[in-house]
């Protein structure tokens, strides 16, 4: 196996050709390997193999058709496509319940195909964010189900992936990765395998700590954009702007405090801290708090569009509102516990009309001015590039009402003739 991944003359079968197996599979393409993609839906297959992605993501395409054009790269719905391959490497999803505990069914039916059709000698990597000691379970799901024995006949690793969209492409070569092993082996064949491309630092360690790692990173996010969504309570009630105060404090040389908002979204932060826990004892609060705080931001927006609407002598049951943005970062289509989406959950029965607008997304209408006209208050989700030089003083000609609530922090000053009210500005 590690004369093959040297040689790149490995085939490596990817699982998921999502927002993170899809770019994982091109990379591994693009350095020389045999690539096979295989993802449940059809349509996303045939964009694949078309040369087209699926997916936004800055030079995605790109690098996609240079992979499917050369031949290296090609995707599939056959499960016996991906026979006797020396590396699968899985990266599909792993939502929570609505009980916030781990839902694990889509990992375990990835790694139940991969045993269907896998060989001795093996690699099986798991880039998938899972609970502590999931890697350890699948590779004895593994042996229950093909008698191979883990570190003996097939290699298992957790390879967290740690990109951020937008920015993919570049953080997979340059940003450091951790390879947990079942087996210090295994550790050491995916280091060789993934340094087929990655330049930044390596790290070998057990599946397990690469596991809990991984949670950690997220967690420590989390937590932290928590206290300064809580900074942002407090300057509402001291009639202050939060963004100033913390500007000032960070000037503090061991001082670097995260920026509130709207919420948290994205398919790590809002997850990780509830995998980190759950196999663990109850008295962990202050990581369930966090996830509370955060969570309830969306709230907060809905106060401050209602408090503005008061002051407007609009009753909230007769406004139309225009949410700009849905996904849940700037720039990227990405949905995934889109706080934006979760507003709109809040507000949708207490409002005559929830109009919105994304120029990634799209929504119920297809341009700002389409989304604006007649409507008596406009909610910044969404920190999308396009929405922080708008014209607010053409803009609001077109509104019946002229509220404008930020949950972005995207305007700096608030425009004349606007009722205005942001996250964290406590001073209007």
């Amino acid at each position: 196996m590690e004369d093959r991944i040297e040689k790149r003359t490995a085939e490596i079968a990817v699982i998921g050709l999502g927002y993170i197996g899809l770019p994982t599979a091109i990379m591994f393409a693009n350095a020389g390997f045999k690539v096979i993609g295989y993802e449940i839906r059809k349509e996303v297959v045939e964009k694949i193999n078309s040369g087209e992605a699926h997916i936004v993501e800055p030079e995605i395409n790109e690098l996609l058709q240079r992979a499917v054009g050369n031949g290296r790269l090609r995707a599939t719905s056959n499960p016996k496509e991906i026979r006797d391959k020396d590396v699968y490497i899985i990266c599909v999803q792993t939502p929570l319940k609505e009980d916030t505990t781990p839902n694990l069914e889509y990992l375990e039916n990835a790694v139940r195909t991969v045993a269907g059709v896998m060989k001795k000698g093996s690699l099986v990597i798991i880039e998938s964010t899972v609970p502590p000691l999931t890697t350890v379970k699948m590779a004895k799901l593994i042996e229950e189900i093909t008698g191979f024995k883990p570190g003996e006949d097939f290699y298992m690793v957790h390879a967290p992936e740690r990109v951020m969209p937008g920015r993919i492409f570049k953080e997979l070569v340059y940003n450091s990765r951790i390879f947990g092993g079942i087996t210090p082996e295994s550790a050491e064949l995916a280091e060789k395998l993934y340094r087929s491309f990655v330049k930044g630092q390596t790290f070998k360690t057990s599946s397990t700590v690469s596991e809990v790692v991984k949670l950690m990173e997220n967690t420590f996010r989390d937590v932290n954009i928590a206290l300064a969504n809580e900074f942002a309570y407090l300057a509402h009630q001291y009639g202050i702007d939060v963004f100033e105060a913390i500007e000032l404090a960070n000037t503090h040389p061991r001082v670097r405090i995260h920026l509130p908002g709207i919420g948290v979204g994205g398919h790590c932060l809002p997850k990780d801290p509830h995998l980190l826990v759950w196999p663990a004892r109850d008295d962990f609060g202050l990581i369930r708090l966090a996830r509370e705080i955060n969570d309830g931001m969306p709230l907060l927006a809905k106060d401050l569009l209602f408090e503005a609407l008061r002051i407007a002598n609009m009753p909230p049951q007769e406004a139309i509102v225009a949410v700009l943005g849905l996904a849940y970062k700037g720039d990227s289509d990405d949905t995934r516990n889109s706080p934006a989406l979760a507003f709109i959950e809040e507000i949708k029965d207490d409002v005559a009309e929830v109009r919105t607008y994304d120029p990634f997304v799209g929504g119920t209408h297809g341009s700002l001015e389409d989304a604006l006209e007649g409507a008596d208050a406009v909610v910044i989700a969404t920190d999308h590039t396009e929405f922080r030089s708008l014209d607010w003083k053409e803009l609001g000609r077109l509104m019946r009402t002229r509220i404008l609530v930020d949950g972005r922090h995207i305007v700096e000053k608030p425009p004349k003739g606007f009722i205005f009210k942001g996250i964290g500005r406590g001073e209007y």
